[in-house]
């Protein structure tokens, strides 16, 4: 039996498309490779290009990538229409982000009608073996409009 009951009949789709409609995450090479009802796991491959001066992926990739897994778990949870956004979030980094692929597992704590909170762990894999590098607590705001649909327009680029 699922921990959250989803809002949203249709949460994977959406929360699926949500996901695939951030370029940032497409730029990363981040892809969904689990998704359940406030929960998902994130998976990205090393890349040079990723990396800070000593060749470990850098730190505000791996934050993203959490903020990102946070987000998407809230999201599941979220009702149809609804957005998000991250309010707040802390990380704390725990060993240098050296690996071949990189795993960031979020699941929601506790979600609420306008706040979600979530933990997530970013964990790299390297000659089989996954370390924890990095965990992060965030908060995520669903945004509503007041007819319960999204409110997609107050956040559109100009």
């Amino acid at each position: 039996m699922a921990r959250f009951q989803p809002k949203n009949p249709d949460y994977r789709e959406v929360a699926t498309d949500t996901f695939n409609q951030q370029r940032a995450m497409q730029t990363l090479g981040i892809s969904i490779a689990r998704l359940q009802p406030g929960e998902v796991d994130l998976a990205m491959n090393y890349r040079d290009e990723l990396t800070q001066q000593h060749g470990f992926i850098h730190a505000g990739i791996i934050t993203a990538a959490l903020d990102n897994a946070c987000g998407i778990a809230a999201f599941t949870l979220m009702p149809a229409g609804a957005g998000i956004l991250t309010v707040e979030f802390k990380t704390n980094l725990l060993a240098p982000a050296r690996g071949e692929r990189f795993t960031f597992r979020a699941t929601v704590v506790k979600p609420g009608r306008t706040l979600t909170v979530c933990e997530a762990r970013a964990y790299a894999a390297h000659d089989g073996v996954e370390t924890l590098i990095a965990t992060m607590s965030g908060m995520l705001m669903a945004l509503l409009s007041r007819e319960g649909g999204a409110t997609d327009k107050a956040f559109a680029p100009a």
